[in-house]
């Protein structure tokens, strides 16, 4: 006979863990990163302009050839570039700023209301690590929309859900037209790789916060690795850095673009 289980709904903490051990209440032992899962803590590694993708170019046929040559060394030698001019409106960028801060910025009590379930990854906690990443994050999934666990989704600001969904729509065309100038830049069928992937591709939205940190030499806000997706989309923060990419065995801290998109090529795409 089957048996079935419905997830858990986990009981927040009434503390952070980074608030307990900031406190005193806690140690800071799970936090500090071991062995393989060491990075770097060198804040003055030297910039790192990774190639810059014109968004716009790649729709226009009568330029596109020269834009598709430097995509393709994009993703034979970096594996990662810079998208500009893609047409999300720099508005649009900001309210999504500003909502995820508003709500890491929330009670404790009040973002307990979407804490992650027991098995599930949508909702607000932390990474399930053997070393804990100096972070707080929130998991929504967002393409197909019937995939949705809106329960998840928070309402405090009263704007997040609407912001979401517009940013989430405009991300995924963003996503189909990469992932055709991928297509033809390697002289491929244009939709093979949207074929690949199909009409029900998953899609998540992650946000991550970073709270201050007593001992920044020893921790990560999270640890080296690669992206287990297709690509990922990522949107900085104005006003917090950090990101670091590794390139021919030597750690270079990412020169970010105002409201440019970070594009890094996942392990689903590695050839």
């Amino acid at each position: 006979m089957a048996e079935t289980t419905s997830p858990v709904k986990l009981e927040a903490p009434t503390e952070t863990p980074q608030e307990l051990i900031i406190s005193g209440k806690e140690s800071l032992e799970n936090y500090i990163q071991k062995g393989s899962d060491a990075g770097t803590f060198d804040a003055s590694l030297p910039p790192l302009e990774i190639p810059i993708i014109d968004f716009g170019l790649l729709t226009s046929p009568s330029s596109s050839s020269q834009e598709l040559e430097k995509l393709r060394s994009a993703l034979c030698s970096w594996g990662c570039f810079q998208v500009i001019n893609h047409g999300v409106e720099p508005a649009l960028l900001n309210k999504v700023r500003e909502a995820t801060k508003q709500f890491f910025g929330l009670p404790l009590a009040e973002k307990k209301k979407y804490y992650q379930e027991d098995g599930n990854f949508d909702g607000y906690g932390n990474d399930k690590m053997q070393t804990l990443h100096w972070s707080h994050l929130l998991y929504l999934t967002v393409h197909p929309e019937d995939k949705r666990q809106l329960k998840f989704w928070p309402e405090n600001p009263e704007y997040f859900r609407e912001t979401l969904d517009e940013f989430s729509k405009q991300s995924e065309v963003i996503n189909q037209i990469l992932l055709k100038a991928f297509a033809r830049s390697l002289n491929m069928e244009e939709n093979c790789f949207l074929d690949m992937f199909g009409e029900q591709a998953l899609m998540l939205a992650r946000f991550n916060w970073y709270p201050p940190c007593p001992r920044p030499d020893l921790v990560l806000g999270v640890f080296p690795h690669t992206d287990g997706s297709g690509l990922t989309m990522l949107l900085p923060d104005k006003e917090v850095g950090g990101l670091q990419f590794l390139k021919d065995n030597q750690w270079y801290s990412v020169t970010v673009i105002p409201e440019a998109f970070v594009v890094n090529v996942g392990d689903q795409l590695e050839l």
